[in-house]
């Protein structure tokens, strides 16, 4: 007689649990899902030093490209929606400059540039924010890009030396896109 409340009580559980309400399965709802993550990285990094750009006979003390596939990755080319590419130019040096980044294609033919003169220090770091995509430039732009080439050119003299310490250029430039997965 003891053991009957126990069976009784499982008996009145099991039967509760069989006749509980549960909805119907949606497997549909992935349809109705849209997933945009944002992702973000750096692009380039450069510095060059103020007793290098004093060594460099000429104006044009720096010149590279880089190869750059990451926006023309099939992933990204078929899913980006829009972006963001942010460049930051800070110098410390006593010498006025040019800088120009430029986005290039497979042929090395430019698809957009941006352009920075700056002025001998102390100035403030120059930041300037590109958007692409629908309130900005052609996302062709990016999806097209294979390289990317930056030419820095010394507006002042090869002899004059600023005070601050350690005096350099710094070339920063950085990327955040949305990308739709659905």
């Amino acid at each position: 007689m003891k053991y009957i409340p126990k069976y009784l009580y499982t008996l009145i559980m099991c039967a509760a649990i069989l006749s509980s309400c549960v909805d119907k399965q949606d497997f549909d709802q992935l349809d109705n899902l849209n997933v945009t993550p944002t992702a973000e990285a750096s692009i380039l990094y450069v510095e060059t030093p103020e007793r290098i750009i004093n060594q460099v006979s000429g104006t044009n003390f720096y010149s590279q490209t880089f190869n750059f596939d990451a926006f023309s990755e099939e992933f990204f080319a078929d899913n980006v929606l829009d972006g963001v590419v942010t460049y930051e130019v800070e110098n410390t040096t006593s010498k006025p400059l040019d800088i120009t980044f430029e986005f290039l294609d497979d042929a090395g033919n430019s698809l957009d540039s941006e352009n920075f003169t700056v002025n001998a220090a102390p100035t403030a770091i120059l930041r300037r924010e590109i958007a692409y995509g629908p309130a900005g430039r052609s996302l062709d732009i990016i999806r097209n890009t294979s390289a990317i080439r930056v030419s820095a050119t010394n507006l002042g003299d090869n002899t004059s030396v600023s005070t601050l310490p350690n005096p350099t250029v710094y070339l920063r430039s950085s990327a955040k896109f949305r990308i739709g997965l659905k």
